[in-house]
């Protein structure tokens, strides 16, 4: 179901990433596993791109690799939260909300920047040009928890005095940016907040879903889905060496490979003021509460 900030910085634990690429993983004791979750903002539909994603994390962090998905957002983030997973790739939204009890691990690089963009989308063919001209339509969201498959709208909705309940004839969630693409190509909703990065990947990958759509707004740049960890694991050596990992990706073939499929340029360790633009939506839409 899209932003750059301060410069890549090097990581401490670079050397350690480095070590294990080059085939020298570090002793794993009995029983240690890196438990990574992935919410739906991940294109988990490609199972050779999971394969390759356990494959190369397993080997750089020198820890068998568990990766756990969930259709709800929600629910990586409980599993993350009650220590049930190690670290998980989850949205700004989440991270937001949860900001006191998680840390960042790395960030993606998207096309240069550590940043991306919601869309509004509805039919290629209709006339509809901004969210106005959407009030009263079947709107599809991706998830409740998510930042531009509802907050971006949410917020933008709130500046009118509106709500979605109020604004849309009818609000469904779909739980995945894929289907909101999907939902909208296909007449099930007139309109839909979307993934600007998934949406120009499957403009890539799947241009017959997404011809019969297009994008009537964009949103500011906002911080990219992060991958995070609890605060109290971020020493942790299993999230130490995921972080190495991660930035280090795209300086092995392997890791490059990943990338390719994801269509992202690499990881980069971000500080959490990235995401103070999402905080800010928060507090929008919870009436100042934040």
């Amino acid at each position: 179901m899209e932003r750059p900030g301060p410069s890549r910085r090097e990581v401490v634990s670079g050397v350690l990433a480095l070590c294990t690429v080059a085939g020298v993983p570090p002793a794993v004791a009995a029983g240690d596993e890196l438990r990574f979750g992935l919410t739906p903002v991940f294109l988990t539909s490609d199972l050779e791109l999971l394969d390759r994603l356990r494959s190369y994390l397993e080997h750089a962090t020198g820890f068998p690799v568990r990766l756990v998905t969930r259709r709800t957002y929600q629910e990586i983030t409980s599993l993350l939260l009650s220590g049930q997973l190690d670290a998980a790739w989850i949205c700004g939204f989440p991270f937001v909300a949860n900001r006191s009890r998680l840390a960042l691990v790395a960030v993606p690089v998207w096309q240069g920047k550590p940043l991306y963009r919601s869309y509004l989308i509805t039919g290629r063919d209709r006339e509809a040009a901004s969210l106005d001209d959407l009030r009263g339509d079947v709107h599809a969201f991706s998830d409740p928890d998510s930042n531009s498959g509802w907050l971006v709208t949410a917020t933008a909705l709130a500046g009118k005095g509106q709500s979605p309940e109020r604004f849309f004839g009818r609000t469904i969630f779909t739980y995945g940016h894929r289907n909101v693409v999907r939902a909208v190509a296909s007449g099930l909703a007139m309109s839909g907040s979307v993934d600007g990065y998934v949406y120009e990947v499957l403009r890539e990958t799947e241009p017959d879903l997404v011809a019969p759509t297009k994008v009537i707004h964009r949103s500011e740049l906002l911080g990219f889905p992060p991958v995070a960890s609890a605060v109290g694991a971020a020493e942790d050596r299993r999230i130490r060496n995921l972080q190495a990992a991660l930035v280090a990706m795209a300086d092995h073939p392997d890791g490059r490979a990943v990338l390719g499929l994801l269509r992202l340029d690499g990881f980069r360790v971000e500080e959490p003021s990235l995401y103070d633009t999402i905080a800010a939506e928060v507090a929008v839409v919870r009436g100042g509460a934040g």
